[in-house]
């Protein structure tokens, strides 16, 4: 329920499951990964009870607020942040793009420190390092949900539309970030409808798929029905999140 409103190189495939999980317990008690100023392990604790279904539903009704009740409230943000200073348990992971505009702590209905593990870079994409992430947050958190969430007038995407449609090219570190994007491009051009808006959720839709592809360990938990991958789309227009079939 909304608390403020309501009354990776990724391990090698071969690892098993109960190798990473040894792997990134030690990361957690140790100076590795997880230190920020003082060691505290990330994973100290009991999981998440929430299935991935209660989990979706959680966001679906905090995204339904956020449209309809999007007046700031006051959050006890001190007591928030002490609660999970030494143990969090997200119950969701947000894969989401990095515009400023869309801040998955907000959007769906204001959660507080603790509760969403979010990922985010230009076009929501599952590179190296974000697949290391949600990976983490599966196994070594338990988190039983991950979204993909693109949004509406993407500019990584829109830009992998230029790419395909007239030609363009990027400088530096943009242009391979945005070639990456292109095959949800290539996947919906000639088709009726806005050439960008079909690109952003094919590419949600392909990212989210690209997870299991890619990720022996998230495939496995999907298969035991531990997680489930959703792709949505965020309007940045009215503020709702539309959940992809």
């Amino acid at each position: 329920m909304c608390h403020l409103c309501s009354a990776s190189h990724p391990p090698p495939h071969h690892l098993s499951r109960r190798q990473l999980l040894g792997a990134v317990a030690g990361l957690s008690a140790g100076a590795g990964l997880l230190q920020v100023s003082n060691p505290v392990r990330a994973a100290g604790g009991a999981p998440t009870s929430l299935t991935a279904e209660q989990a979706l539903d959680r966001l679906k009704a905090g995204n339904a607020r956020f449209v309809s009740e999007p007046q700031v409230c006051a959050a006890e943000l001190g007591k928030a942040r002490a609660g999970v200073a030494q143990h969090q348990a997200p119950w969701a992971s947000i894969l989401s793009c990095a515009d400023s505009r869309v801040a998955p702590e907000l959007l769906f209905g204001g959660t507080l420190p603790g509760e969403l593990f979010v990922a985010r870079n230009a076009g929501n994409q599952t590179d190296t390092n974000t697949l290391g992430t949600l990976e983490y947050g599966a196994a070594a958190l338990g988190v039983p949900l991950i979204v993909v969430l693109g949004h509406e007038r993407c500019g990584a995407v829109a830009a992998a539309c230029d790419v395909v449609g007239k030609g363009k090219t990027y400088p530096g570190s943009i242009g391979p970030m945005v070639q990456a994007i292109t095959p949800a491009a290539h996947a919906v051009k000639g088709q009726p409808g806005d050439f960008v808006e079909n690109a952003i959720r094919e590419n949600a839709r392909q990212n989210a798929a690209r997870i299991v592809q890619q990720s022996a360990i998230i495939a496995d938990l999907v298969r035991q029905g531990k997680v489930r991958i959703v792709a949505a789309r965020y309007d940045l227009d009215d503020g709702k999140v539309e959940f992809l079939g």
